[in-house]
């Protein structure tokens, strides 16, 4: 079973910057589509970034722009650079498959606080 580790975030000024790194414990080669999910406290988890196997990473219009997704499949690991940051980005920003199957858990999470 593919296991996930998020890892990157911090506290940051708004207008910051940060890389967020997910790193999978087995291959997501095969994986056809990896993606960046973030989710805030009373809120559900939402969709930032989608990064096909073989394509463009497809972003959400609240981050295009400012957010590059990116998968090294050699090295089984995503990233997420964002520039830009809002306050509005803070949330717990986790990685994951999309669609999202019940074969791969969600990992633990990684923080970004922006400030104003």
């Amino acid at each position: 079973q593919v296991q996930l580790v998020e890892s990157g975030g911090g506290l940051v000024q708004a207008g910051g910057s940060l890389r967020l790194s997910c790193a999978a414990s087995g291959s997501i080669f095969s994986i056809n589509v990896m993606a960046w999910y973030r989710q805030t406290p009373g809120k559900q988890r939402e969709l930032v970034a989608r990064m096909p196997k073989g394509g463009s990473t497809i972003y959400a219009d609240f981050v295009k722009g400012r957010f590059t997704g990116s998968r090294d499949n050699a090295k089984n690991t995503l990233y997420l650079q964002m520039n830009s940051l809002k306050p509005e980005d803070t949330a717990v920003y986790y990685c994951n498959t999309w669609p999202l199957t019940i074969a791969i858990p969600w990992g633990q999470g990684t923080q970004v606080t922006v400030s104003s």
